[in-house]
């Protein structure tokens, strides 16, 4: 048994940001566990290359849901990081904070410390922004967010005319002083390749004697002295071992893993844990439930131009632009595939936007596991238009399906439960439309292929929503942050209720969603869990 003053579960999009602050100082000795292996990989570091890792089991968890009856029975393919970097490392690459009205929601939610003025100097210190720092913006923080306008798609600035045809506004910067407004997207990239968190935080760290990294280190189990947390179990390359934690230990492995090994360690619904003959440590009925997720809607036209698919279809086009990436890191495959998109009130009357859009000048079909990889796009000229509202209002939960600790848990996104968020959905979908309609679209679409013309009517929309919307891969909140024990999980300082010595870290603690993609949030919240660490210590 190894011993450490910290143990980190997880080298995801908190887990490297912690490691890296914990171990800085020098003081005290740190553990970072992950369950991957090494990020050092092209298609994890190339942009584009993440249609290759979506479906890469040598990185990617691969999780599938439940079938769930808001999506007509459907299972949906939840991509999940296992890898140095966790899901920063396969993921899309757009850099979105959020509304400042979201982390306000949180403090009032019975967390203080956690409203936007909090949290904003986190944002702030994480960041290194290429368009340099203001009072939002970070200029000197380990994570380097890029402005990719230099070889973004022409249909880019047709996609922005055509919001401002409908009087949405042209916003330049979706995370300064407004969130409002249709625009191009940031990429956490730099020198046209990835900056994931373990590229950021942990390449500069790794050398530290005090900072120890185990990967294939799977967690199987925290150990405890009564109810205080000592230490974790693990398994490496087949070989049980165990780690000793002298302060604390922090659970950072993601909104499906943290809950799971909550569970499988004693930690959780107590009928629930006894019904799979795990013994209880802590009644927590909050653990796995409370989980959120944006769930979105793609539009498909043929386009009238060429698009992305005549770049990257071809052999040749594959030959040239890889060669070119290789030589420049420019062009198309230096980019994420959501180029432009923005944040738009869907109706009058609301006092925030409720629809984050996306637009991609790229069109694919999302086929079975390794039948066709992602960024394989269709041979005709096609792009996408993407509606996902911000904040749903539906809950689901995640579950032990055994006590394996190797066995996937189980998933119950409970998409669509209400009819709030299928009235968003709605609005989105027809939004789409509209965005279609206007002047700078209509020169450029020759046809709508998906759901096509012939879907008109609300009912048709909303079994179409029904057939066609999925995941944008942002589950949050199945650990959540919050004051009473009884449905909360961890307290505002990353403390879970009833156990010392333990915290957890990470998208499960998110009291809600915020309104837009969630990693940039996650490594904020990875730089705050930090410091109140650090400070506990004295």
């Amino acid at each position: 048994m190894s011993d450490h003053d910290f143990i980190v579960v997880g080298a995801g999009s908190a887990g490297c940001v912690l490691a890296n602050r914990l171990s800085e100082n020098g003081k005290y000795t740190v553990l970072l566990l992950e369950a991957g292996g090494s990020d050092l990989n092209f298609w994890i570091w190339m942009p584009i290359g993440y249609g290759k890792t979506f479906y890469r089991k040598s990185v990617n968890w691969m999780y599938r849901t439940e079938p769930d009856p808001g999506t007509g029975g459907r299972v949906s393919y939840w991509p999940r990081g296992k890898v140095m970097g966790g899901s920063s490392s396969i993921n899309a690459m757009v850099y979105v904070r959020g509304q400042p009205e979201d982390f306000d929601e949180w403090r009032d939610m019975g967390n203080p410390g956690w409203g936007w003025d909090d949290v904003l100097p986190y944002f702030r210190k994480a960041e290194t922004n290429d368009r340099g720092a203001d009072e939002w913006r970070g200029g000197d923080g380990p994570l380097h967010v890029c402005t990719m306008d230099r070889d973004l798609h022409p249909l880019c600035a047709d996609f922005i005319k055509a919001g401002e045809e409908l009087q949405f506004p042209h916003n330049r910067d979706f995370n300064g002083a407004r969130q409002e407004g249709v625009g191009t997207y940031q990429n956490t990239a730099r020198d046209g390749m990835r900056m994931s968190t373990a590229r950021a935080y942990i390449r500069p760290a790794r050398h530290r004697p005090n900072l120890r990294v185990e990967t294939h280190a799977h967690a199987t189990k925290l150990l405890f002295d009564g109810t205080r947390a000592t230490g974790i179990a693990y398994s490496q390359r087949g070989t049980m071992k165990e780690a000793r934690a002298r302060r604390e230990v922090i659970v950072a492995a993601g909104a499906v893993n943290s809950p799971q090994l909550l569970q499988l360690s004693g930690i959780g619904p107590g009928a629930d844990l006894q019904s799979h003959g795990i013994e209880v440590v802590h009644d927590s009925p909050g653990v796995g439930q409370h989980l959120q997720d944006h769930l979105g809607i793609d539009y498909l036209f043929r386009s009238r131009v060429p698009t992305l698919n005549q770049q990257l279809g071809p052999w040749y086009g594959k030959l040239w632009h890889g060669a070119r990436y290789i030589l420049t890191r420019r062009g198309p495959l230096s980019l994420g595939v959501n180029q432009a998109g923005g944040f738009v009130r869907t109706r009058p009357g609301l006092a925030k936007p409720n629809m984050q859009l996306f637009f991609s000048p790229v069109s694919y079909t999302k086929a079975v596991p390794g039948k066709r990889a992602l960024m394989n796009p269709d041979t005709f000229p096609g792009f996408l238009l993407g509606a996902q509202p911000t904040r749903p209002t539906s809950r689901g939960h995640i579950a032990l399906r055994s006590p394996d600790p190797f066995d996937v848990p189980r998933i119950f996104p409970n998409y669509l439960a209400t009819e709030e968020d299928m009235q968003d959905m709605l609005e989105g979908s027809k939004l789409m439309r509209r965005f279609a309609e206007t002047p700078a679209f209509r020169r450029i679409i020759e046809a709508e292929i998906a759901p096509g013309p012939e879907v008109q009517t609300d009912e048709e929309l909303i079994d179409d929503i029904r057939a066609r919307a999925g995941t944008v891969f942002h589950p949050v909140s199945t650990c959540r942050m919050g004051p009473d024990p009884a449905t909360d999980v961890v307290d505002a300082r990353l403390k879970v209720h009833g156990i010392t010595g333990l915290r957890v870290a990470d998208a499960s603690v998110f009291p809600t969603l915020t309104s837009g993609n969630t990693n940039a949030p996650v490594v904020m919240l990875g730089e705050k869990a930090a410091d109140m660490v650090l400070a506990d210590q004295g």
